[in-house]
């Protein structure tokens, strides 16, 4: 189970390591760094989704190279046997980027978990915030890629023809319909032939952020697809909610490996 709660990590703030991953799209005009300078869990650091990403890359927040990402997160002062503990304070449940990432770079699943609710349940509890500057000690991080957990625009385009695997997007009905403009000006509107749309709002709880039950998030999932099936590769705007579908299959399916096309409608829809 990837979920902890709110009062199981009050319980244990000096025994884990704490990412506050927040992220925000460029139309909702926050400053994600700014809000965490304010006020943030104790002992948090900052994860830059932006940031920590390949910046040699047009597309935004691609996964990083090896390298970089060992460089990344050794500066975050974190070890490949810590537990961690990563929430946001985002409407996108952003803290899954951050999950999926260390997952693809082969940190133990077993020692990475998403704080239900995120900040705003936190808050909503009146549980402690600080605004004091978390102190880093660096490490030496060691990272191990899983490929097969991204899929690039090449296999996207084959599979439309053999549909090895199900595209599942997690964008707006709207937004995958093509009824509404894309948040990104160089990209038309749409989706990916083939693919089928389950916004992930529809599994989190509007008044607090949690995740729904896993008996509600099965029969969500239930009415696109086989929920035994392993072979499904989720999509979004850039790869953020796409996590977070990714992180509700594994919640009901525990044989699934979290498979993400990275480049999602950033890449995908572009203007050519």
């Amino acid at each position: 189970m990837s979920l902890i709660s709110t009062d199981w990590l009050l319980e244990n703030l000096n025994s884990v390591k704490i990412i506050d991953s927040s992220w925000h799209l460029p139309n909702q005009n926050r400053n994600a760094i700014k809000e965490y300078s304010n006020e943030h869990i104790v002992n948090s650091i900052f994860f830059d989704i932006d940031k920590y990403s390949d910046q040699e890359s047009d597309l935004p927040h691609m996964l990083p190279k090896i390298e970089q990402w060992e460089n990344i997160v050794s500066n975050l002062g974190i070890s490949n046997k810590d537990k961690i503990v990563i929430y946001d304070n985002s409407d996108l449940i952003s803290s899954c980027r951050c999950w999926y990432t260390f997952n693809y770079f082969g940190h133990n699943q077993s020692l990475i978990f998403i704080l239900d609710g995120g900040l705003k349940k936190w808050k909503l509890e009146g549980k402690p915030l600080v605004k004091s500057e978390t102190i880093i000690k660096k490490s030496n991080y060691k990272a191990v890629e899983n490929k097969k957990m991204v899929k690039s625009k090449m296999d996207i385009d084959k599979n439309i023809a053999l549909k090895k695997f199900k595209v599942i997007d997690a964008r707006s009905f709207e937004r995958f319909e093509g009824r509404v403009a894309e948040p990104r000006s160089n990209l038309r509107s749409g989706s990916i032939q083939g693919s089928s749309c389950l916004p992930f709002s529809q599994l989190i709880n509007k008044n607090n952020n949690t995740f729904k039950s896993l008996e509600e998030i099965d029969q969500i999932f239930k009415k696109i697809i086989d929920t035994k099936d392993n072979n499904i590769v989720f999509s979004c705007g850039s790869g953020v909610t796409a996590s977070v579908l990714a992180l509700a299959y594994s919640l009901i399916n525990n044989k699934y490996t979290p498979t993400i096309y990275d480049g999602s409608w950033s890449e995908y829809g572009l203007i050519k």
